[in-house]
């Protein structure tokens, strides 16, 4: 077989030839069209200025401006494509000690909201606004037939300060003197944030027979440890329109005239909109976004606001106001003439009225020259208690009397046996009663005005920021559930935790309708004929209403079931005191014979009625054939 030879020549052919294809494929770059020119664009950090307000920090960066993409946008844009060529990345920032803004140049709009000295349930920066959950935004026509979003414009900052106020002009420019401005100005140690929509020389581009809406909408964060607490029970849509302030729950809608301010209230935390010019026309909507609760989620609702602007003499003029902050009764009554503090949930009617008048300046109180929140609801307990123990002894008097004539009741049974004879048993029974100066309504009475109280209190703890994250013994958090043990699993209406601060309230429960139970059946008439027996529901309820309170309460405020555990362990002393040192059985029955020999008083015209009502049902009765 024949050795091949190495062939220097065709080496040498191909390194030639290679050398050929590199100097062709050196030559061949794409082309620079020769219309593109340099230009330099400014990048506004606040955040790396002194004070946020000295002269911003610009990072200058050299792109070619391409004239195919100008002339698109001019065709898109029309009189505001300059906004858009000459616009830039950017934000700037308003801050003080409670809250920090940032302000996006592209919309204008608020696309960071801090607020400052709280943190989430697992610790974490509290955000109102982050990564693109809440939008702003203005839509409009123009005299040139295009639609235009304020959102997808940029809007050229100025930041400027005028003695302690803070100021951020964002301005969408036509020119030097037509322009769309947001002007949003920050005074210290206050949430409130001033905010206006001006408009100069755009009268004769913004078409007036467009409508103009305002589009403001926010996917609300997750804050609490109780995701079904905070998204079922306190998460709301407020709103103060025709001079009443109102909510409406996820899934509604609703249209509304002369609207004031829209609050996109969570538990413990808003985000609102006020305006000194009420809206009309104007469309919210509150969507759940929580669609199971068993499943972990960085959301709670979505809320929208949808209003047309009205023009003045062809632009826009609205003052308006931004407030993101804590949802504190406290704070929020002390901006007169808004209402807002009616959006921190207190309960409506009589339950709001005692915790607006009376709880919230007993707890404001006691906070004063008390540092730890739970003795503060030990102490408060200890004077709701003493304020209604005037109540329970009412109740325990009027025990002792039916307990007195109880006797007499029962002989009235044997003497009047029998359906056709209940009438003349109820008539004769209310004629006991009324000489011994018995009513049942006495005991009843007392247990109804304690009900107010009761629900009152439900409201007041779990939405009293003041709780929120603080401590008492093995409860991490007052505003939420304590944890002693938690499960593998989840118990249906239970959860996957066990609490024991609602163990307590159940137990200390229990023996209170336990020793409640003869107090009840001394209340109740002896059982007539045909009627159910009352002492047997009762038996039921001393066992089912514990088990409900442990099953309701696991997951909610450890505060709440801590006042149920006190109150009702004050009730049960109150109560023996009471029993053995107050209520004497002796002097009761000799005062009921004493008023027996007195004269009847005449009856009321109400009375009277009755008497009359109940004798011709008897007579009635009477007249009726008896059935074999």
């Amino acid at each position: 077989m024949e050795q091949k030879k190495f062939d220097f020549n065709s080496f040498i052919g191909l390194i030639l030839l290679g050398g050929i294809i590199f100097w062709w494929m050196s030559t061949q770059k794409p082309e620079i069209e020769a219309t593109e020119e340099t230009n330099t664009t400014q990048i506004i950090d606040s955040t790396k200025t002194r004070d946020n307000f000295s002269t911003p920090v610009v990072n200058e960066t050299t792109f070619e401006n391409d004239s195919v993409k100008q002339i698109a946008l001019k065709n898109k844009l029309g009189a505001f494509a300059q906004s858009a060529i000459v616009g830039t990345d950017g934000f700037s920032v308003l801050e003080n000690e409670l809250v920090k803004l940032t302000i996006d140049n592209k919309g204008g709009q608020i696309k960071e909201a801090l607020i400052k000295n709280y943190k989430t349930y697992d610790s974490l920066p509290l955000y109102m606004i982050k990564d693109n959950n809440a939008s702003f935004n203005i839509n409009f026509g123009t005299t040139d037939n295009r639609i235009l979003n304020t959102k997808d414009l940029f809007f050229q900052p100025t930041i400027t300060k005028n003695g302690d106020k803070q100021i951020v002009s964002m301005k969408l420019r036509v020119s030097d003197t037509q322009f769309l401005e947001y002007r949003y100005e920050m005074m210290p140690k206050e949430y409130m944030v001033n905010f206006s929509i001006r408009s100069q020389g755009l009268s004769t581009i913004i078409n007036s027979s467009n409508p103009i809406h305002l589009d403001w909408s926010l996917t609300g964060f997750r804050h609490e440890k109780s995701l079904k607490t905070e998204n079922t029970m306190y998460t709301y849509y407020y709103y103060k329109a025709e001079g009443e302030v109102d909510y409406i729950n996820a899934g509604k809608s609703e249209v509304l005239n002369d609207l004031d301010w829209v609050a996109y209230k969570q538990h413990f935390f808003t985000s609102n909109l006020l305006s000194d010019t009420p809206f009309n026309n104007a469309t919210i909507t509150s969507t759940d976004l929580v669609l199971n609760e068993d499943i972990d989620t960085v959301f709670t609702k979505k809320f929208e606001l949808k209003t047309p602007l009205e023009l003045s003499n062809g632009e826009l003029n609205y003052d308006m106001k931004w407030f993101y902050g804590p949802n504190d009764y406290n704070l929020l009554k002390t901006y007169k003439g808004t209402d807002l503090a009616d959006s921190s949930d207190l309960g409506w009617g009589i339950f709001g009225f005692l915790n607006r008048t009376i709880f919230y300046p007993v707890f404001n109180f006691l906070k004063g020259f008390l540092g730890n929140y739970g003795l503060i609801i030990i102490l408060m307990t200890i004077v709701v208690r003493l304020i209604m123990s005037p109540l329970v002894y009412k109740s325990y008097l009027s025990s002792a009397k039916m307990k007195v004539i109880r006797p007499e009741l029962t002989a009235l049974n044997e003497k009047y046996p029998g359906k056709e004879n209940a009438m003349k048993r109820q008539q004769e029974t209310m004629a006991i009663q009324r000489k011994a100066g018995v009513s049942m309504m006495s005991g009843c009475i007392p247990a109804l005005l304690q009900m107010p109280v009761f629900f009152a209190l439900f409201k007041f703890f779990p939405t009293n920021i003041s709780l929120r994250q603080e401590s008492f013994l093995w409860a991490n958090d007052l505003s939420s559930y304590d944890t002693i043990f938690k499960l593998p699993f989840t118990i249906p209406f239970y959860g996957d935790h066990v609490s024991l601060f609602p163990i307590l309230a159940s137990v200390a429960i229990f023996f209170y309708m336990k020793m409640n139970q003869s107090q009840q059946a001394n209340m109740q008439a002896p059982t007539q004929e045909g009627m159910p027996d009352m002492s047997k529901m009762m038996k039921y309820m001393i066992y089912f209403s514990p088990i409900m309170m442990l099953f309701f309460f696991n997951n909610y405020a450890s505060s709440l079931s801590l006042y149920y555990f006190v109150s009702n362990l004050l009730t049960i002393a109150i109560m023996l005191v009471i029993k053995n040192f107050v209520i004497d059985e002796d002097k009761i029955h000799a005062q009921i014979e004493e008023n027996k020999k007195r004269p009847e008083k005449k009856k009321s015209k109400f009375r009277q009625k009755i008497d009359d009502a109940m004798k011709q049902a008897q007579d009635q009765q009477a007249k009726k054939p008896k059935r074999k």
